[in-house]
C-alpha cells in the first residue's frame, strides 16, 4: 500500500519507462530529501528483503540536468552532462573502491574527477565522475575497472538513466562541483516539489498474500501488451484498476495506494479508480488468477521461488494455504522449510511428520470416536527422477540427528558384543546379549532383525528412512515386502505382530508394532509396490503421500542452507516432543476433524464415491495426528528431558527460551494446519491409489451381483429398465463408473440387451 510519503512527495518511481514526467528540483531539495527518516527506513527494509519497496524510492538523473517538457527520454534531453555514474553491484566494497580511487590515473595522465561516492540501497557502490573531453563512457568504465579491480555495470551510461535516492548515511563523498551545472542547480527527477510535512513513520507492505503488488502489476503489463503508450494511459490504467480491485478488497483507498501513476496527479488517478469501482464487482478475473497462480513467492532466504504447483489435485491449494501459515508454524516445522522453494514445502513437511511423531512416542491421544491412539505415521514422497526429492532427505537428516547419535553408541556396544561372541573359546560361555535400544533401522531390515529391534525398543517407536522405494520393492523376491506390509498396516494402530520359529537362529516373539517411516520414490516404483491387492487391503489409506512438483522443462530451483540457529531450533523442537508423555488432550482439534470427516462423508454420499468414502476416514486420522504434533510444538512443559542411547533420561536446560501456549489449548492455526493436512492427504491418496481401488470395488461387487446374494438386484429390476432404476437400487454402494461397468458385464454375458438410447431389456438368466 502506497504511503502518504509517496502521495505528498510525488517522486516518479523507476520502472515506468521513458516518458515519465520529471520536474527539476534544487540542490536544497536533493540534500533535504536524503535527511528524511522515512527514506532511511525504506532503505533499511529493502536491505532486509522487501524488494517491492525499491520501486517506490525517489530517483534522480545524474547524467542530465533538464529534459524538454519534463519528458525523461534520450531524445528530449536538453542539458546532457558530460558525466558518468559508475555502478558497482558487489556489496560491501565501497571503502576498498574509495582507497583505490587515489590511484586512478590513465596511461596518458588523465584523471577522472570524482563528484560523488555513495553506497547504493543494497550496499553496492555508486561513483559519479566528470568525463574529460574526448573520453567515452566505455573508456571510463574500463579505466575504473583497471584501477579498482571491480567491473562497473556497463549499462549505466544512458543520459536518461535514473539512480535510486539513498539516505544521508549512505553518502560517502560529495564534491561541491556536483551542483555546478551551468549555473542551473537542477538534477532531481521528481513529479512535484517535495512536501515534508506529515510524513508517516510506518511504511506498510505492498503485498497480496505474500506477492508484491509491484510483481503482480509487472506481470499484468507483460500479459496485456505492455505499459501504456501515448494516448492509451487512462484506458489501460482503468482496465488494470478493474482487475486489481478484487484483490484489494474492492477498496478505493487501497487501489489508490497500489496503482501506478504514469504521471497522473492524485485527482486524475482518483477519477480512474472511481470509474473502475462503478462497475459491479465480479471477483478475481481468470487473467488475474492466472497471474497469481504463476507468480513467485519470496521464501525466508529472500529468494523468489515458484509458488504454485499448477496440478488439479489440490497440491496448489495446499501449498498456498501452507504459505499463509508459514510464518505462524511452530518451532521445528518453520525452520524445516527455510531455504526450500514454496512448491516443495508440502513434501518436506510430510516427510518430517513421521520422525517428529516417532520422538513423541510416549504420548497417547484421544480421537474423535473415543478410541486412544499413538502417533503412528508413514509417508511416501513421490516424484519423477531428478525432481529434487533429496530436499526431503536433508530435512529428515536434521530431525533424526539425536537418534543417530544415540544409535551410534548402541551399535558400538552391539558390535563389541558380536566380536566377543565370535572370539570366545569353544568351551567358553557366550557373552550376554546387551539388548541395546536401536531406533533407526534401514527399510530393508529383515523381519527377524526388525522383531529383535521391537523387542528391545523399551516402548519407543522405531524409525526408517529410505531414499529409494524401488530398493524396498526389489526385496519382494525374498518375501520381505509382502511380509512387511502387514507390519506397516499394524504399525498405524500400534497393533500386535510376531513370528514363532522352532530355532535359536531366528528371532521369535510377539510385540506391539510402533514403527514410523518415510520413503522417497518414483511414480513407477509406487505403482509397482502398491498393486491392486496392496491398495485394497488398507495399507494405501494409512500412508501420507506427498508429490514433488513437476520439474519438466522448468528452471533449476534455488535452495538456501539453514543457519546454525535454524538447526539448533530443530533440535529444540525434537527435545520438546520428547518431553511429552501420557495423554495429550486436544478437544478443539477433535471437534474440527470430526466436522471435516463428516463434511467429506456428505460429499462422498452425494457422489456415491466409495473411494473418497474409504480414504476420508484415515486421512482424518492422519491430519489429526499431524495437528497433535503441531500442538505439542507450540506447547511444552519445562524442563525438557533428552534420552540417551541406553534409554536413560537426562534433563537438559535450553539456552534459548521457547515460547509456549501451556493451558491455552489448541490454537486456531493448529486447527487450520490439521484440516489442511487431512485434505492434502485425502487428495493425494485418491490421486495415487483411487483408480486401482475403484477397480477393486467394481470387480468385487460385480462378482457379488452376478453370483452372490446381490443377484437380487438384477431380479428386482423391471423387465425394461434404465440406469436410473439401477442407480436407485445401488445408491450408496456403487459409483457411476461401477454402475457402467456392471451394465457392460451384463450386456457382455447376454443378461440384457439394449432397446433404445436409455433402456435395456432383461433376458432369461440361469445360474
Amino acid at each position: 500500500m502506497e504511503s502518504a510519503v509517496i502521495r505528498t512527495m510525488k517522486f516518479t518511481c523507476i520502472g515506468k519507462g521513458h516518458g515519465a514526467p520529471c520536474t527539476p528540483a534544487t540542490k536544497e531539495d536533493w540534500e533535504a530529501l536524503r535527511k528524511q527518516p522515512w527514506l532511511a527506513q525504506m532503505c533499511a527494509r529493502i536491505e532486509k528483503g522487501e524488494e517491492e519497496l525499491k520501486h517506490r524510492l525517489p530517483v534522480w538523473t545524474p547524467h542530465c540536468a533538464e529534459f524538454k517538457d519534463n519528458h525523461r527520454a534520450i531524445a528530449d534531453a536538453v542539458r546532457p552532462l558530460n558525466r558518468l555514474m559508475l555502478d558497482f553491484d558487489e556489496k560491501g566494497h565501497t571503502e576498498d573502491i574509495m582507497q583505490k580511487l587515489g590511484l586512478l590515473q590513465s596511461e596518458k595522465g588523465i584523471a577522472l574527477p570524482v563528484l560523488l561516492i555513495e553506497e547504493s540501497v543494497r550496499r553496492g557502490t555508486h561513483v559519479l565522475v566528470e568525463l574529460p573531453d574526448g573520453m567515452t563512457p566505455e573508456e571510463a568504465q574500463e579505466l575504473m575497472k583497471e584501477a579498482t579491480g571491480f567491473a562497473p555495470d556497463a549499462a549505466v551510461k544512458d543520459v536518461s538513466r535514473c539512480i535510486y535516492m539513498v539516505p544521508e548515511d549512505h553518502t560517502k563523498y560529495v564534491n561541491p562541483k556536483l551542483f555546478a551545472v551551468n549555473q542551473v542547480d537542477r538534477l532531481l527527477d521528481s513529479g512535484l516539489r517535495p512536501n515534508y510535512e506529515h510524513v508517516p513513520i510506518d511504511l506498510p507492505r505492498l503485498e497480496f498474500k505474500g506477492i508484491p503488488y509491484s510483481s503482480i502489476i509487472a506481470e499484468w503489463w507483460r500479459r496485456n501488451d505492455g505499459e501504456p503508450a501515448e494516448g492509451e494511459r487512462n484506458v489501460k490504467l482503468h482496465k488494470l484498476a478493474v482487475n486489481l480491485r478484487a484483490i484489494c478488497d474492492n477498496k478505493k483507498e487501497v487501489l489508490m495506494q497500489v496503482m501506478p501513476r504514469f504521471g497522473l496527479t492524485d485527482t486524475e488517478l482518483k477519477s480512474v479508480v472511481d470509474s473502475a469501482c462503478k462497475e459491479e464487482p465480479k471477483g478475481v478475473s481468470k487473467v488475474m488468477q492466472g497471474i497469481l497462480d504463476s507468480l513467485e513467492f519470496r521464501d525466508d532466504s529472500g529468494e523468489f521461488t515458484t509458488a504454485i504447483d499448477e496440478s488439479a489435485d489440490g497440491s496448489a491449494e495446499a501449498n498456498s494455504k501452507l504459505y499463509t501459515l508459514h510464518s505462524k508454524l511452530p518451532i521445528g516445522l518453520k525452520e524445516s522449510l527455510v531455504g526450500v522453494p514454496v512448491s516443495m514445502h508440502m513434501p518436506v513437511l510430510c516427510g518430517i511428520m513421521p520422525i517428529a511423531a516417532a520422538y513423541a512416542d510416549q504420548v497417547t491421544v484421544e480421537y474423535c470416536d473415543g478410541n486412544t491412539h499413538r502417533l503412528g505415521l508413514m509417508s511416501i514422497i513421490r516424484g519423477e527422477q531428478a525432481s529434487n526429492k533429496s530436499v526431503v532427505k536433508n530435512a529428515v537428516d536434521l530431525w533424526k540427528r539425536q537418534l543417530d547419535e544415540e544409535d551410534a553408541l548402541s551399535r558400538k556396544r552391539e558390535e563389541e558384543w558380536k566380536e566377543r561372541k565370535k572370539g570366545r573359546k569353544a568351551n567358553e560361555k557366550a557373552p550376554e546379549d546387551p539388548h541395546v535400544l536401536i531406533r533407526v533401522v534401514p527399510v530393508t531390515v529383515s523381519c527377524s532383525t526388525l522383531l529383535k529391534r521391537f523387542k528391545n525398543a523399551q516402548g519407543h517407536t522405531i524409525f526408517s528412512f529410505g531414499e529409494e522405494l524401488d530398493t524396498l520393492r526389489k526385496t519382494n523376491g525374498a518375501g520381505s515386502w509382502s511380509s512387511k506390509y502387514d507390519i506397516y498396516r499394524l504399525a498405524f494402530d500400534n497393533g500386535e505382530w510376531g513370528q514363532d520359529y522352532n530355532s535359536d537362529a531366528a528371532e521369535s516373539g510377539v510385540v506391539n508394532v510402533a514403527y514410523n517411516w518415510t520413503l522417497l520414490g518414483t511414480n513407477g516404483a509406487l505403482r509397482k509396490c502398491f498393486k491392486a491387492d496392496n491398495v485394497e487391503n488398507g495399507l494405501s489409506s494409512r500412508v501420507l503421500v506427498a508429490e514433488m512438483p513437476d520439474a519438466s522443462f522448468s528452471k533449476m530451483p534455488k535452495f538456501k542452507k539453514r543457519s546454525a540457529e535454524d538447526e539448533a531450533r530443530i533440535q529444540q523442537a525434537v527435545s520438546r516432543l520428547r518431553s511429552f508423555s501420557g495423554l495429550v488432550d486436544t478437544p478443539r482439534l477433535r471437534k474440527a476433524i470430526e466436522a471435516w470427516v463428516e463434511e467429506k462423508r456428505v460429499e462422498a454420499a452425494k457422489d456415491i464415491d466409495h473411494v473418497k468414502d474409504t480414504y476420508r476416514k484415515r486421512a482424518a486420522v492422519i491430519g489429526f495426528r499431524c495437528g497433535v504434533i503441531y500442538y505439542m510444538l507450540e506447547t511444552h512443559p519445562q524442563p525438557l528431558p533428552v534420552r540417551d542411547g541406553s534409554g536413560q533420561t537426562q534433563v537438559k536446560e535450553l539456552s534459548t527460551p521457547l515460547p509456549h501456549r501451556e493451558g491455552k489449548g489448541e490454537s486456531r492455526n493448529c486447527i487450520k494446519f490439521a484440516v489442511m493436512m487431512a485434505q492434502y492427504c485425502l487428495d493425494q491418496q485418491m490421486k495415487a491409489f483411487g483408480e486401482a481401488l475403484e477397480s477393486q470395488f467394481v470387480d468385487a461387487r460385480d462378482e457379488c451381483i452376478r453370483y452372490g446374494s446381490n443377484h437380487s438386484v438384477f431380479d428386482q429390476l423391471p423387465p425394461s429398465f434404465t440406469m436410473d432404476d439401477l442407480r436407485a437400487l445401488k445408491r450408496g454402494f456403487c459409483s457411476e463408473a461401477g454402475l457402467r461397468k456392471i451394465i457392460s458385464r451384463w450386456y457382455r454375458d447376454h443378461w440384457i440387451e439394449k432397446t433404445d438410447k436409455t433402456h435395456w431389456k432383461k433376458g432369461n438368466v440361469t445360474l
